[in-house]
């Protein structure tokens, strides 16, 4: 089960939290858009650092897909790597990602129609192109270790999203959640920011946790795709696991125990990597690659470019020092 709710730290005071990162487009020194993005760095159930709003509450949605994953790598302990990573994933279609799905669907000896997901606008019409295939698989394969019936495993009143409800709560350590119906007709999860960057900062210590960030590590390119946040900070930083959300949500955790959280207010995933490299950046945690986000035309030609404004001094707590 899971632990009770218990207080938190807050943000230094209402009256000091600081404006949110501002993240601009830029097209030849104009400005053609601005996105604002509340961010929060957790460690050991306290909050180190933020910008905006570290207890603004939104749904979690894809960033749960680890947290989802809990459950099933407890009940399974004969999947690979490569179906744990694929069952955490919001996948691009690749046909290496793809075959993941589809091999995570038959070790779950099910089959697409068992999947109970939609058909993706854009993709081709069979479910296991939809970006939350792995994820379903992985529901499916949860049904089939508990012997569980696999029709309606995506409602709420399942054992499967029963499961993923204790682990939500076991991780972000709180018992009361507001839900609703994610895209993929799954049951999502709302939460403070700071809660959830709470959570991922406790994932990788939790049972079966483990297995999670190590086949998320390995495999970033079953996670997402090339041009993700999550997937960037990956690549560029040993020892961390990232994954985004919709509605410009980003979740992601390093192996010193720090849980981090971006919100994009506009909804948006374009200033996600901007502004990561700007709120690591206050930590210690250079991202050189994550700081500016080029922006292309159809020819592919550089035409602008995507940066967020400088941190003013202390708008991420002063805590640098204890990061480096």
């Amino acid at each position: 089960m899971y632990g009770k709710s218990r207080p938190f730290a807050s943000p230094r005071s209402v009256e000091g939290v600081s404006e949110p990162i501002v993240v601009e487009v830029r097209r030849n020194g104009v400005v053609e858009a601005q996105h604002r993005v509340h961010a929060v760095a957790v460690r050991g159930g306290e909050i180190v650092a933020s910008v905006g709003d570290p207890q603004l509450v939104c749904f979690m949605r894809s960033s749960s897909k680890p947290i989802q994953a809990l459950p099933l790598v407890r009940a399974r302990d004969d999947l690979a790597e490569d179906e744990i990573a694929i069952a955490c994933a919001s996948h691009r279609d690749t046909a290496e990602q793809v075959a993941a799905a589809r091999k995570h669907l038959a070790h779950a000896d099910a089959t697409e129609g068992d999947l109970e997901l939609g058909l993706e606008e854009g993709r081709p019409p069979q479910k296991i192109h939809h970006n939350c295939s792995g994820k379903h698989a992985g529901m499916l394969a949860l049904c089939r270790a508990h012997g569980w019936a696999t029709e309606g495993y995506r409602l709420p009143d399942h054992p499967v999203q029963q499961a993923c409800r204790d682990a939500h709560a076991e991780a972000a350590e709180m018992d009361d959640f507001v839900t609703a119906t994610d895209g993929c007709g799954v049951v999502t999860f709302a939460l403070p920011l700071w809660r959830m960057a709470h959570a991922y900062a406790r994932l990788e210590s939790l049972p079966g946790g483990d297995r999670i960030a190590a086949a998320m590590r390995a495999r970033p390119d079953l996670v997402g795709g090339p041009d993700g946040a999550d997937f960037l900070l990956m690549r560029a930083v040993p020892g961390w696991l990232a994954k985004g959300g919709a509605e410009g949500l980003l979740c992601a955790a390093g192996p010193d125990g720090l849980g981090v959280v971006l919100k994009s207010e506009d909804g948006a995933s374009r200033p996600h990597s901007p502004a990561l490299a700007a709120f690591l950046g206050r930590l210690g945690i250079d991202l050189p690659a994550l700081a500016e986000t080029p922006v292309l035309n159809s020819r592919g030609e550089l035409v602008g470019r995507v940066v967020a404004l400088p941190l003013a001094p202390g708008d991420a707590g002063d805590v640098e020092a204890e990061h480096r």
